[in-house]
């Protein structure tokens, strides 16, 4: 039987291979698909970093088209890691307001709009501009989310979970953080608190009400290896954040097919066959 304290260990990467996996994934994308290259939002957190690192050893720096795209209410330190990173991967960033566009729309259909409509807004048009930048310039947009956050729904549909390719999909947050020690990312962006940055002082785990650690080991028990949510709390975690993290997990899962798409005939895409990639 798996116990708790065998689980971290479970979680512990090869970095090695997985950087020459990830890399070789993202590399192969791209020639496939005929793609000038990747485009990505660098918003100064461990995540972007970590996929702008990967692309950059998979296909170098100069097809690599990173954005920071802020927000009015955006904190300073975030453009400020964003920087950090670009310099340490030797890649050009380029700036887009997006207070504008936002602004735009709830200034005139509804200044009354709260403060996660608007993150959730902020996200779309983050990722708006990021596939027009990939039609203009012929590239794939670079997805940033990780495992954890895919699993949990910790993400806004058609925002920061959508993209053309995701290499740290099947990452868990401490998995990001192997990573990014690895490759010797800024330590100040792996250091950070988690934040998607979407109004003052809002961090991740302060939102979910429970750590990464916890909810990589709980999910990874309960996803990875199948367990019941009794049978994840009898192995010592707290029955209410396993309950919470398993009830997020359940009710989000929609998020993960993005085109569901109704069945008529025998063959419906993304239910009774899928296409291979080449």
């Amino acid at each position: 039987m798996i116990r708790r304290q065998d689980v971290r260990d479970r979680l512990r990467l090869n970095t090695e291979l997985a950087t020459e996996v990830l890399s070789t994934f993202i590399a192969d994308a791209v020639e496939t698909t005929a793609s000038n290259g990747v485009v990505l939002g660098l918003s100064g957190g461990v995540d972007s970093a970590l996929a702008a690192a990967l692309a950059v050893r998979a296909i170098g720096a100069e097809r690599v088209h990173a954005f920071v795209l802020p927000y009015h209410s955006s904190s300073p330190d975030s453009a400020a890691d964003a920087a950090s990173v670009a310099r340490d991967l030797s890649l050009t960033l380029r700036s887009i307001d997006i207070s504008p566009m936002v602004d735009a729309y709830f200034d005139s259909h509804d200044k009354e709009a709260d403060q996660v409509r608007r993150g959730n807004k902020m996200a779309r048009e983050r990722m708006s501009i990021l596939f027009d930048q990939a039609k203009k310039l012929g590239l794939l947009v670079l997805g940033t989310s990780n495992k954890t956050e895919i699993l949990l729904g910790y993400s806004t549909i058609f925002g920061d979970n959508a993209s053309s390719i995701n290499p740290l999909g099947d990452l868990y947050k401490q998995q990001v953080w192997q990573l990014a020690a690895h490759l010797a990312l800024p330590q100040q962006v792996i250091d950070k608190d988690p934040s998607a940055d979407l109004w003052p002082g809002q961090t991740d785990e302060g939102e979910l009400g429970f750590t990464y650690e916890i909810a990589d080991e709980v999910l990874y028990l309960m996803f990875d290896r199948g367990l019941s949510p009794s049978e994840v709390a009898a192995r010592g975690y707290p029955e209410k954040i396993v309950e919470r993290i398993g009830a997020l997990e359940e009710r989000n899962r929609f998020k993960r097919r993005l085109m569901l798409i109704a069945r008529l005939s025998g063959s419906a895409i993304n239910l009774d066959r899928e296409i291979p990639r080449d």
